[in-house]
């Protein structure tokens, strides 16, 4: 049965890619967010598209992953979870570069129109190899994302501060009350 693409967005350490795990583990399609994933290929390969060396170059990979992501997905049946998107690196490039590419991408590239939004969670944000920005960054990160979300027309839904399968239960009942309404 078709549903839709579902992006879970938010604080960086909020615990997105944890209930993602959890989402997965429930039998549903998961997508991982493209900035790990290119953080990951840039270390092994040597390259310099890595957010603290040039934020463009990685901003704008991470733009063509969340495209091919979305065309990946596209056509699957039930709900799939994005860890991330199109939207949070479309927005970040216009932030830091004033490029408009947010609009004309994401109104093409259109995810269902109910989106989770994971808020700042201090108890359980931390930095690694792969996330190397601080608190207060991922609090600013999140304060535009809270904007550019409503800004496309999607009904932000905000994540509980609950335990992993509490939250996984949250977005999937909040999901199957939606069938019909949005469409």
């Amino acid at each position: 049965m078709k549903k839709g693409l579902v992006v879970i967005s938010g604080c960086s350490g909020g615990g997105k890619s944890t209930l993602l795990t959890e989402l997965k583990g429930r039998g549903h399609a998961v997508v991982e967010e493209p900035g790990r994933r290119i953080i990951s290929e840039e270390l092994a390969s040597g390259g310099s598209a890595l957010p603290w060396l040039d934020l463009a170059a990685f901003l704008r990979r991470a733009i063509d992953m969340a495209l091919a992501d979305w065309a990946a997905a596209a056509d699957r049946d039930g709900w799939v979870f994005f860890d991330r998107g199109l939207v949070d690196a479309a927005s970040a490039l216009e932030a830091l570069t004033g490029d408009p590419v947010m609009r004309s991408l994401c109104a093409t590239h259109r995810y269902y129109p109910r989106m989770f939004m994971a808020p700042p969670w201090p108890e359980i944000y931390a930095s690694d190899a792969e996330r190397k920005h601080g608190f207060d960054a991922a609090v600013t990160e999140y304060d535009r994302l809270i904007h550019a979300f409503p800004a496309l027309g999607y009904e932000v839904i905000p994540l509980p501060k609950t335990p992993t399968m509490q939250r996984a239960d949250f977005v999937l009942t909040s999901l199957d009350g939606a069938i019909g309404k949005d469409r």
